[in-house]
């Protein structure tokens, strides 16, 4: 059974000889949540405090919140690319971190050795990406330059090879990062439809995103982070409207 129990974890990075002021806004408006320093003068970059998250199979939970809030993060300390700095992250499951989609692509080879080079990253078998070739060639409507190298194509023609890859596997946790931003309305309607099949076939849903259409889509419930940490959780709507109604409320005098 797929499962993920996060208690009171905390994710800091450290930041070596760091003199100036400027430097530890320039590091947090990267990385988002608090800078603190201890006596050593060793600026430290707080993402993540105190999250508590328990997921089993079958939850669809949206990340929200502004960019640098901790959402990247939390995704990244779930698929074990982060190691708690404190508390505990267990997670039970196959996973698939669907952060960058151009990641685990090469330019200088064709777009039908790519769909076989990201599907294996991904944790598919070269035999299963085989056999899913023709359905997500018809997909992306690539044509011929399928045969011609990934630099030749333009960004829009990347992000749709990336997602007939992506929707076309088989996860048991999936972690999905929204970057589909660069291909036309027509086409995006189509991936929207791939996306909710594959979220069907996953054990477990964790999607960050700004696109409230879309996280009504696929999810049920919510998470809002703000500052690296869990500022509510619950139903989606609830969440959405209590994180929307902040986002626009007046700022005080």
């Amino acid at each position: 059974m797929v499962s993920i129990d996060v208690h009171d974890a905390c994710v800091d990075f450290p930041i070596f000889d760091a003199k100036s002021r400027s430097l530890k806004h320039t590091v947090l408006g990267v990385v988002g949540g608090n800078v603190a320093a201890n006596t050593r003068k060793v600026v430290v970059i707080e993402a993540l405090r105190g999250i508590d998250l328990h997921l089993r199979d079958g939850d669809r939970l949206a990340l929200v919140g502004h960019n640098g809030a901790g959402k990247s993060t939390l995704l990244r300390l779930l698929s074990g690319i982060y190691e708690p700095t404190r508390g505990q992250a267990l997670v039970n499951g196959r996973v698939a971190p669907v952060f960058d989609l151009g990641v685990g692509m090469d330019p200088e080879i064709s777009g039908l050795e790519n769909i076989l080079v990201r599907g294996l990253f991904l944790g598919m078998s070269r035999k299963q990406m085989e056999a899913r070739v023709d359905d997500i060639a018809e997909f992306t409507e690539l044509g011929n330059f399928l045969h011609m190298p990934l630099r030749t194509y333009s960004t829009g023609m990347r992000v749709r090879l990336a997602l007939g890859v992506v929707t076309s596997i088989d996860p048991e946790i999936l972690l999905l990062d929204e970057g589909i931003g660069a291909v036309d309305a027509a086409f995006l309607e189509r991936a929207k439809g791939r996306l909710k099949d594959l979220v069907d076939r996953a054990g477990l849903l964790v999607f960050a995103s700004h696109s409230d259409d879309l996280l009504q889509q696929l999810c049920t419930s919510a998470l809002w982070m703000e500052h690296g940490t869990i500022r509510q959780q619950g139903p989606l709507d609830e969440v959405l409207d209590a994180y929307k109604g902040r986002e626009h409320a007046p700022s005080g005098g």
